[in-house]
């Protein structure tokens, strides 16, 4: 069954037929990603001729599309038989892309590949992929995350409209809850800030805090950690970008947290 909902129609169909699956095998190694792949190419699919309004309604901020999949014999090695894909706000994350310059053509292409897992988790143990391109990173997250994301989304959208998108704030792509085995997963998808043609010597996640902000020994042992706040201090590290770069950044840094 299929559901679109964009905030001024819902378009219901009783049954759904896979068209041009001939074309594109999602072969992933976990089912799960399998099912997140062809998620991708369907939503993007459904939406291309859905024209982004000028501007958006409290309704887009709550629309979806949504559809679930029963019996499906395609590909069965590496999908599941049953499985729901849901994206949410399709048309504000669109926009989003749009702010970015990233087309629905780009943006499906690097998804539609298999992402490659990451040695980092979250703090809930949850794993964290980069696209095959390095472009973007996709997140698993916890539901409670997705009510947060639904709340803060409107005035995020209120912010990159007006800085045209110039801001250092993480950029949301799209959100997706994936349905497999009854169990629901949350995928975010953002940009790669670390997506560089430079080799990376030393990273750092740095929120500002020194309460519980270290790595662990576990986490040193990578070939290239993610340090923290605490081992940056301890390290006695410095940013040099030069004094233009610097009032540019202090400018933006500013901005994005006033």
């Amino acid at each position: 069954r299929i559901k679109l909902m964009d905030g001024h129609k819902i378009k219901t169909k009783s049954k759904f037929k896979v068209r041009h699956q001939k074309h594109k095998l999602f072969r992933a190694n976990e089912p799960l990603l399998s099912v997140l792949m062809w998620g991708v190419n369907f939503s993007i699919h459904e939406l291309e001729n859905v024209n982004i309004p000028v501007m958006l309604l409290p309704e887009h901020f709550k629309a979806y599309v949504k559809i679930r999949i029963d019996n499906q014999n395609f590909n069965k090695e590496v999908m599941p038989s049953h499985f729901k894909v849901k994206e949410y706000c399709p048309l504000v994350f669109r926009a989003f892309r749009e702010y970015w310059k990233i087309h629905d053509s780009s943006f499906r292409d690097s998804l539609t590949e298999p992402p490659i897992p990451l040695s980092e988790t979250t703090k809930s143990n949850l794993t964290l992929y980069q696209s095959y391109d390095r472009r973007f990173i996709l997140k698993f997250i916890a539901k409670e995350d997705v009510e947060q994301i639904h709340n803060i989304l409107p005035e995020y959208h209120r912010y990159i409209v007006e800085t045209q998108g110039d801001t250092l704030l993480p950029h949301f792509y799209a959100l997706y809850r994936l349905t497999v085995d009854d169990k629901e997963n949350y995928v975010l998808v953002m940009r790669n800030v670390l997506s560089t043609k430079f080799k990376i010597h030393y990273k750092y996640d740095v929120k500002g805090s020194t309460v519980d902000r270290s790595a662990t020994d576990k986490e040193k042992l990578n070939p290239c950690p993610t340090l923290k706040d605490n081992d940056f201090i301890e390290g006695k590290r410095t940013i040099d970008l030069g004094s233009e770069q610097k009032k540019v950044f202090m400018e933006r840094l500013k901005r994005d947290v006033n």
